[in-house]
């Protein structure tokens, strides 16, 4: 940004951001109050952090909460990953197709099963996913069907397991410094999250080598113990917004 000159003194460019910042807040709140409203396209919340915005959550310890709002995705081998992350509020429905199409083109075949959160389940993931031949979690659409308490089993099964997709949020936050984000640059923010997420994947991947080398050690375990390495939620997919 060139930088403001005014009575002979030049503004840094870190001070020239800053009072742009303040124009649009100025602009902002006199539009609000103009026009008798409490919402403008793009409202500044935060003038050291003029890239964040509300997004209402309907929580009753947090209606509103500010900050970035990730998308995360762990496949059958517990890796886990950011399929979107935004600032803006967004709707999670729509990251559904493009994090199974992602999936596909990292193994080459569509994953089985899709655990999700209610939120995903929209006619449109539906179609997509029965075209696909993909199961996607949680009771059909419309009113119930006779076999009601088979689906409820299923229904059960299926929350138990997407359990997973809640502890990795929860561990990421108390163990790898996703929930003691300080950055205050978009750019820095972005990194430190992916980092977050990253470094509890490298962790899990050193679990995993650990465990692998102690069943070398008891070869007596070794074939019950691959045996459940491979078989955790085999092509599945776990969502949440």
């Amino acid at each position: 940004m060139e930088a403001f000159v005014s009575d002979g003194m030049e503004l840094t460019p870190k001070q020239a951001t800053g009072l742009s910042v303040l124009c649009q807040v100025y602009e902002q709140q006199q539009y609000m109050y103009g026009n008798n409203t409490h919402t403008v396209p793009g409202r500044i919340v935060s003038i050291g952090q003029p890239y964040i915005r509300p997004i209402v959550r309907g929580k009753a310890a947090a209606p509103m909460e500010f900050g970035a709002k990730p998308d995360l995705s762990i496949d059958e081998n517990g890796m886990a990953r950011l399929e979107r992350l935004s600032f803006d509020a967004y709707n999670e429905s729509d990251v559904l197709t493009s994090a199974i199409e992602r999936y596909k083109e990292r193994t080459g075949h569509y994953q089985q099963r899709v655990l999700a959160d209610k939120i995903y389940r929209n006619r449109e993931n539906l179609s997509f996913c029965r075209q696909h031949g993909i199961r996607l979690s949680g009771p059909a659409l419309g009113r119930p069907k006779k076999d009601a308490m088979a689906d409820k089993k299923t229904e059960y099964t299926d929350n138990a397991e997407r359990v997973e997709i809640e502890r990795a949020f929860s561990l990421a936050k108390r163990c790898y410094g996703l929930g003691k984000i300080m950055t205050k640059l978009d750019t820095t923010t972005r990194g430190s999250i992916a980092l977050s997420i990253l470094a509890m994947n490298v962790d899990r991947l050193a679990s995993l080598s650990l465990f692998g080398f102690l069943i070398s050690l008891f070869s007596r375990y070794k074939q019950h113990g691959f045996m459940l390495i491979h078989t955790q939620n085999n092509h599945c997919e776990i969502l949440v917004g």
